[in-house]
């Protein structure tokens, strides 16, 4: 796996990252990082979320017991707040770590990269709050972020990146999460190329944010297309976590927690919706 960290795939990790974890945790208090899932959720491109409720039944007992379910029609691996896996992305016909995907794709899953492999992800979470270092809200709509307003913003908060953190980055974008869908997907602040190349060296376990790509879009360089995705996930064997909630975590100022998430056992799934969790 190159440059695969254990802790990404449910192994343990080494004792100065447990040891980093349990200083993150501070009160006990756990935030929620996860947007509900449903047909409000903004959609990029033909991507859907269709909910059909099977009603009651009645089962033929004394007891009348009544039993309800329900048909979910989605690409589960890519909708609402949500985990990409290596399988992912691409450059041409190579995944991460040169794997050729034309050698291990099949109708029903990857056979390399299956995001039924990843297990629990368990590490030193960092927010860096770039909205709340430039001063506003929200930025621009394809602000891209720089390497210099991820150093002003750690500077700020009074932190420093180490090995297999989770670095979640907020944009401000969330606030228009499910209200104004058309321009949260038609474009997004971010970070871009440099920054990206930036926070790769820092050795992360991945790179999140409260956006839908983690980096800007559309890209400066009208001649690419969602770069970052390359730089982490094929060449960096990095993860993404997109369209996070991290307004709360913003508001009461925590940069520093213990990150908690696991992603479906989809097998040989490109990636999964999930539930993350922050614990300070």
């Amino acid at each position: 796996m190159g440059r695969g960290r254990r802790a990404r795939f449910g192994q343990s990790p080494e004792t100065r990252g447990r040891d980093e974890r349990r200083e993150a945790v501070k009160s006990g208090e756990v935030i929620e990082l996860a947007y509900v899932l449903g047909p409000s959720m903004p959609f990029f491109g033909t991507r859907r979320f269709d909910v059909h409720t099977k009603r009651t039944f009645m089962n033929q007992f004394s007891n009348m017991r009544g039993s309800n379910e329900e048909l979910v029609v989605t690409e589960l691996g890519q909708v609402g707040t949500q985990f990409d896996g290596f399988a992912h992305q691409t450059h041409l016909n190579s995944w991460y770590n040169c794997q050729k995907v034309d050698e291990n794709a099949e109708r029903n899953g990857f056979k390399k990269f299956g995001v039924h492999n990843v297990g629990t992800l368990f590490t030193r979470g960092v927010l860096i709050d770039v909205a709340g270092f430039k001063g506003v809200e929200m930025l621009g709509d394809n602000y891209e972020i720089t390497v210099e307003d991820l150093e002003g913003a750690l500077k700020k908060q009074n932190l420093t990146l180490q090995p297999g953190d989770a670095v979640l980055i907020h944009t401000g974008w969330g606030k228009i999460y499910g209200k104004d869908n058309p321009r949260y997907v038609k474009s997004c602040p971010g970070i871009g190329v440099p920054a990206a190349l930036w926070l790769a060296t820092k050795d992360p376990m991945l790179l999140g944010a409260d956006n839908w790509p983690v980096e800007v879009s559309p890209n400066p360089d009208k001649q690419l297309s969602l770069p970052v995705h390359q730089i982490a996930l094929v060449v960096n064997g990095i993860h993404l976590l997109e369209n996070l909630k991290l307004d709360e975590l913003a508001q009461k100022g925590v940069g520093e927690f213990a990150f908690v998430m696991q992603p479906l056992k989809i097998q040989g799934g490109s990636g999964s919706t999930v539930s993350p969790i922050a614990v300070r």
